[in-house]
This record gives C-alpha cells, structure tokens and sequence, in this order.
C-alpha cells in the first residue's frame, strides 16, 4: 500500500491533474486514492483535444492489494486498457517524487491490468527522467493475444484482407493486444489514418487491437508509427514497441537490443527470447523517458 493517507470523499466539482508525456505519448494524470469517480466516463471529456485536456489516455492512481501502488489507464473513448509502458513510465515518476509511493532502492512494483509488473530507475539530483520495465514475457499464443487464427506458435504473417489491401501481420500481446505489419513504404507514407481503424476492428480480433507499421533501419533500428485501440494515432506506445521488437526478433530482423523510433522519440527495447527452463519465453525490457507537462484544476 502507499504511503499517502487517505482522506473522506467530498461531492466532486473539480479535479486536480498532472499533464504527462513519454516520447510524446501524453496522458492525463490523476491520483484517485482519495477521489471516488467515474473514471471511464470522465475519460473521454478529459482527453478531448479542444474541450478538455487533451490527451492520449488517463492514468488513475488506486491503492493496491498486490503492490505499493496500481495504474488504472482509459483510452480517449473510455475504454479500460490493459497496460500501457509510456504512461507507466511517468506513472513511476509521478508516485515516487509526488505521490508518496517509497522506493528506497530505486525499484517500483505496480499493479496494472497486466499483472503487477517491476520498475526501476535513476533518480539524478531527486528527479527521474528515465523508466526502465520489466514488462513480461511477451505472449504468443493465439487465444490468449487474443487473434482468430488457424495452427500452433506463433502467430506470423496472418493474412488480413482490407478492402482492397492485402496486410500481413505478426500478433503479439505484451497484456494488450497488437498486430505488427512490417512494410518497404516508409512508415511516413504508410496510409495508416485510411488503414487503421479498419484493423483495429477486424474480425480477427475480437478485443479489437493495436496496429504497428515498421520499417527494419538497421539490425538495431526499428522505425514504427502506431495505430492504438481506442486512441487513434499516437506520437508513441510503449506495449507497440515491445511488440514490434518481438515480432521483429521472430522474423530474424533484429538482434536482442534495439532503438526503436517512434513518431514522439525513441525507446530502448531487449528481448533474449528464450530463458531458463530452455521452454519458456523471457522478459521484455522497455527503457525510455518520462516527463511532466503542466498541472491544472478541471473544473466539471
């Protein structure tokens, strides 16, 4: 449980927010320890560009049962998502330098709705600029991504038929799901606003998903632009470019460790594959920035 006392709730007329963003995939902040809301109807006002904040997603701070403190995350439509590594990343930063959370060796357990997952990070003169995540082994198996597909391992180059378009795409879950299409077009040119939503809605995936366009710069190079469920296009996601380096290292395109640039900036990304026993996957490791924008009151 975290530190900070809680405190009586009081009818809700306004809400105070932190504006937070990692590699330009910015988010809405609110610490919901001691606020009763309905967040997921909040969400979309909160996280409308002209009318509210404005932002990619909102992250609530809750008590947890299973680690110091839990990240709850919305997408701009209000829908409940399972994890996000940008937001967590400055959701780190926000609980130990504001919000009471204690990490004495610079270490930080937080629940998420993918499971409880392990932070750690430097903190140069008091202040954190940068997250590294244990995010977990990645999952590959169909149902559990979850990708309507036919055979056993992993799911390559699954044939997606969009109107006229013919995509080919590697489905990866990092506790969201993602499909990762790997182009010669370069990503900036990549109709993604045309092809996107019609992805994330495919009957292949019945949870909707995630959709990552890459070009393989250099064996330790990736360049990604991302479609995100419920969010539209992003300037980065961090779960999409866990993916993407899985995907990648699946079809022999990376080695372990890679810079991946995403519209917003770039992120450090490894992935051994294999650990002990020689069957099971191994973590991925997410590395990248984190960063306060503003504060404010919104007024309801």
């Amino acid at each position: 449980m975290s530190a900070r006392p809680s405190t009586p709730s009081a009818p809700l007329a306004a809400i105070d927010f932190l504006k937070v963003q990692g590699t330009g995939n910015d988010f809405v902040l609110v610490d919901g320890r001691d606020t009763q809301a309905d967040w997921a109807a909040l969400a979309p006002s909160l996280c409308d560009r002209h009318f509210g904040v404005g932002s990619d997603g909102l992250l609530v701070v809750q008590e947890s049962d299973h680690a110091p403190v839990r990240m709850v995350m919305f997408n701009p439509d209000g829908s409940e998502a399972e994890m996000c590594g940008n937001g967590l990343r400055t959701f780190v930063k926000y609980a130990v330098e504001r919000g009471g959370v204690p990490a004495p060796d610079q270490t930080l357990k937080v629940e998420t709705g993918a499971g409880v997952l392990r932070t750690s990070f430097n903190a140069a003169n008091g202040a954190i600029d940068r997250v590294r995540i244990d995010m977990g082994p990645p999952i590959l198996d169909a149902t559990a991504i979850p990708v309507r597909a036919e055979g056993d391992g992993p799911v390559r180059d699954l044939m997606l038929r969009i109107g006229d378009d013919a995509l080919a795409v590697t489905c990866v879950s990092m506790g969201n799901p993602h499909a990762v299409h790997f182009t010669d077009i370069p990503v900036d040119e990549f109709p993604l606003h045309r092809l996107g939503p019609l992805v994330e809605h495919d009957a292949h995936f019945p949870n909707r998903v995630n959709f990552e366009i890459v070009n393989t710069v250099a064996p330790d190079r990736l360049r990604m632009r991302v479609w995100e469920r419920g969010a539209g296009e992003t300037l980065g996601c961090g779960t999409g470019a866990c993916a993407v380096l899985v995907a990648a290292r699946l079809h022999d395109r990376v080695g372990a460790q890679a810079t991946v640039s995403l519209t917003g900036g770039d992120v450090t990304v490894s992935w051994d594959m294999q650990t002990e026993p020689p069957s099971a996957l191994a973590s991925v490791f997410l590395e990248g920035p984190a960063e306060y924008v503003y504060e404010g009151r919104w007024q309801l």
